[in-house]
């Protein structure tokens, strides 16, 4: 399980260097995608072949279904890790999720988000104020 924040900035080569408490559950290849809020998603590859069979039974009929799955997929790219830990993220995706050289990189359960710092915080700043609303329509803490 993916959770934690870490601060770390991107190169002048589009490189990140990804959590090392990330690193294992990643593995050997992982898959860096378009994600919702502009930022990224990053999944185990394990994970994102689960995703892709959820979203390929879906009804490609649908206006929706067909605009989430190609924006996402073609957004997609299969990923290592150097042997400094980072990772090469493509100019388009950095361009979708506004990263510049500050970056926040959040653990979300079964997949990694990579955001603009400053997008972040204006998200968390956003969302911050509204999570006990948040909490109370969607979790039951008392399980």
């Amino acid at each position: 399980m993916f959770m934690g924040e870490y601060q770390h900035t991107i190169d002048e080569k589009g490189r990140l260097t990804i959590p090392a408490r990330f690193r294992e559950e990643l593995s050997e290849k992982f898959v860096v995608t378009r994600g919702l809020d502009n930022c990224l998603f990053v999944y185990p590859y394990e994970e994102w072949k689960t995703l892709e069979r959820k979203l390929t039974s879906l009804p490609f009929t649908r206006s929706d279904v067909r605009a989430f799955t190609r924006l996402l997929f073609s957004g997609a790219t299969e990923c290592v890790l150097d042997k400094q830990g980072r990772v090469n993220i493509p100019a388009t995706l950095r361009k979708h999720a506004r990263l510049e050289k500050e970056c926040i990189v959040v653990g979300v359960s079964s997949r990694v988000e990579i955001w603009s710092e400053e997008v972040w915080e204006t998200y968390c700043a956003q969302s911050g104020d509204s999570f006990n609303e948040i909490a109370e329509k969607i979790v039951d803490f008392d399980l």
